[in-house]
């Protein structure tokens, strides 16, 4: 379903992130640049166990909200709000999900995986257990001990994604995370994506260059226009989750597929 209308950023109790009217703007680094809007009156609302894709031209502020989100940065204008609470820090209801897997390369699978909760003060027996959950969750029980350079790019990334999942997040930010994978490895991470989803039912927000992606792990994508990013368009994903390779072929998706591609191409010129 397409809908040129956004939710309105009025929080619901079903509401999980909201956009009320952000506006972010990047001062001027030098005397003869003026400063860059990089978000003007973002006005979404996310629901809780949704996952949210956000698509759009390179610099139209993808990355930015996200980090708003996060608590990385913080709106010029508006508030971006958290189960109706404004977003003031990082915290570890949000986790994030980058396109490198920044891992520590001297710490083994399970050691990167319990870092930052074992830096918190949660109790071995608690950590542990949990970690054997999600390393076999995201199919890398057995490779505890491995360290990062044995392991592939896919691999290493199944390691930041239970790394992410750890703290018990309601929110999982993923910016790009399989953008470096090549095709193959990437459309297995996507399903993995969707399994997690049904296991744990975290928010998900994921940013991604790729529109057929956005289809197939999203119930919902936003396509942003060119800087100052507003939302253009609002597309639903009428498909039950998990997905399977059949829906990549389907008529639904190629009609989706076409709508955004004809969006993006409008945004880009």
């Amino acid at each position: 379903m397409v809908s040129s209308q956004i939710r309105s950023a009025k929080v619901g109790t079903e509401d999980k992130v909201v956009f009320d009217d952000v506006s972010k703007t990047y001062p001027s680094s030098g005397s003869s640049a003026g400063s860059t809007v990089a978000i003007k009156s973002l006005n979404v609302a996310i629901k809780k166990a949704e996952i949210v894709s956000i698509l759009g031209p390179t610099g139209c502020g993808k990355s930015t909200a996200m980090n708003m989100i996060a608590g990385f940065e913080f709106p010029t204008q508006g508030r971006v709000l958290l189960d109706d609470k404004p977003i003031l820090a990082p915290g570890p209801d949000r986790a994030v999900v980058f396109q490198q897997a920044s891992l520590f390369p001297w710490l083994s699978v399970l050691d990167n995986v319990v870092l930052g909760v074992k830096s918190r003060g949660v109790s071995l027996d608690i950590y542990l257990k949990r970690a054997e959950q999600l390393l076999k969750a995201v199919k890398l029980n057995g490779f505890e001990k491995h360290y990062p350079y044995q392991l592939s790019g896919g691999m290493q990334q199944r390691v930041q994604i239970a790394r992410a999942l750890i703290s018990e997040p309601s929110v999982l930010l993923m910016d790009e995370p399989f953008g470096a994978l090549d095709s193959q490895t990437r459309l297995m991470m996507q399903e993995l994506v969707l399994q997690l989803w049904v296991e744990f039912r975290p928010t998900i927000i994921f940013i991604t260059h790729d529109v057929a992606e956005a289809i197939f792990v999203s119930d919902r994508i936003l396509l942003m226009s060119g800087r100052p990013g507003r939302i253009k368009l609002a597309v639903s994903v009428d498909e039950p989750k998990p997905r399977n390779l059949e829906f990549l072929a389907s008529r639904n998706f190629i009609d989706l597929q076409a709508t955004l591609l004809n969006g993006l191409k409008e945004e880009v010129r």
